[in-house]
């Protein structure tokens, strides 16, 4: 133990004193071990920060729930649009069909989004996600209420004009959240009474799900007269959350069942509706990130071939300097692998080197990216070891021939050598 210590120790004074040395022929030596670790750990990082916030932000809207919707989850060049264009939207009477009638559900909820502008005095914010909802709609949205309360059975039965607002909305309004509560605020025209603020949520990949931070709620019964039956892109959606230990499974096939009936579907018709759950969505998602992925890993894989080639001519070169001094050591007794063993230490500990510098400049783009992009990009300690992991494999894999080359040096030979 205490020898390989020695030889540890050894083979970082050397590292050290190459780098001191050499500073440039070094640097640029390592640049491909740099440009290598600073790709696949800056690419792995955002790809995988990226997926963690659309993952949170789809868990957000439940994982036993379903969405009845005209247009299915997805995306992309071959999203068959051309489907799902001239299907009607899930209309109330629909969401009221199937609440009196499914049995696997705990909730069953009707929302009905727009774009509006809320103005309250000489303050306006325009692209407020008004959502028109139904009593079951925080049942399945779980969020707190910051100040004030929430609407009540009664406001919704009766289309009340109270309404509750995200935080970003009574902060941008009314400077201070709190004080939002009691004021009125008007949607085109129509005077609406706050009476509660939601908690901040935050914002992720996918606008944290809902994006309570910028959005409206009101009852159902008032936002009939935003409807226009001309826009095909307002969202109106049922949706459905089971009850506990139900499948999501077991649930969308009951609910395609009544769906159909709702609609009258005959057998051999298709469905004129989506049912759509997080499961899907995370497919896609992991799809698109594992392309992204392998992307990153190309452009890695040759900034390595590049990185090998460096470390081993600097250890080439190394072994060529130090020819009489290894010569020396064998001819006092050193043996042949723990010749080999120091340089290919030297190796490593120079692409560790590497290394730290690569992830040091993806920490700094790390910072970058979370302000730019609205989430949080970061290393995980997983992604640090894998990336330190693999400056040890490459710094042996370029170290191997010098390595080889110098434990098989004849001392004779090599204290003789200039």
């Amino acid at each position: 133990m205490r020898r390989t210590l020695e030889i540890i120790n050894t083979s970082f004074r050397l590292m050290w004193e190459e780098l001191r040395n050499n500073k440039l022929r070094t640097f640029l030596s390592l640049l491909g071990i740099i440009i290598g670790i600073f790709c696949i750990v800056g690419v792995l990082a955002t790809v995988r920060s990226m997926q963690s916030s659309a993952n949170e932000s789809l868990q957000s809207l439940g994982s036993n729930t379903v969405y009845v919707q005209k247009w299915e989850w997805g995306g992309g060049s071959d999203y068959p649009w051309w489907k799902f264009i001239n299907r009607p939207q899930p209309k109330y009477e629909e969401m009221e069909f199937l609440k009196s009638k499914i049995q696997s559900a705990q909730y069953v909820a009707y929302s009905f989004s727009v774009q509006q502008t809320v103005e309250y005095e000489n303050n306006a914010l325009d692209n407020v996600q008004v959502n028109g909802i139904t009593s079951d709609f925080n049942g399945i949205n779980i969020f707190d209420i910051a100040f004030g309360r929430y609407l009540t059975e009664n406001e919704f039965d009766a289309g009340s004009s109270n309404c509750v607002i995200g935080n970003t909305v009574a902060e941008t309004l009314f400077g201070k959240a709190e004080n939002a509560v009691g004021k009125e605020i008007k949607v085109k025209g129509h005077k609406h009474t706050v009476v509660g603020v939601i908690a901040r949520q935050g914002k992720g990949f996918l606008g944290g799900g809902w994006n309570f931070d910028e959005t409206m709620l009101v009852p159902y019964l008032q936002t009939v007269r935003f409807n226009d039956e001309r826009n095909i892109f307002q969202d109106k959606i049922i949706i459905v959350k089971g009850k506990e230990n139900i499948p999501v499974e077991d649930l969308k096939v009951e609910m395609r069942g009544l769906m159909r009936a709702a609609r009258r579907i005959s057998p051999k018709e298709d469905d004129s509706f989506a049912l759509n759950d997080i499961s899907s969505s995370s497919q896609f998602i992991n799809n698109i990130s594992n392309g992204l992925s392998s992307g990153g890993v190309a452009i890695t894989v040759l900034s390595f071939v590049v990185g090998i080639f460096g470390v081993a001519n600097i250890m080439f070169v190394t072994v060529k300097e130090r020819t009489s001094m290894i010569g020396l050591k064998k001819a006092i007794g050193a043996k042949r692998r723990t010749i080999l063993l120091e340089i290919l230490l030297e190796s490593a500990f120079l692409c560790i080197m590497g290394g730290i510098i690569g992830l040091a400049l993806v920490f700094l783009l790390t910072l970058f990216l979370s302000g730019a992009l609205g989430f949080k990009v970061f290393i995980s300690i997983p992604l640090f070891l894998f990336a330190i992991g693999l400056c040890i494999f490459f710094g042996i894999l370029a170290g191997i021939i010098p390595a080889i080359k110098a434990s098989r040096l004849d001392p004779v030979v090599a204290i003789r050598s200039k």
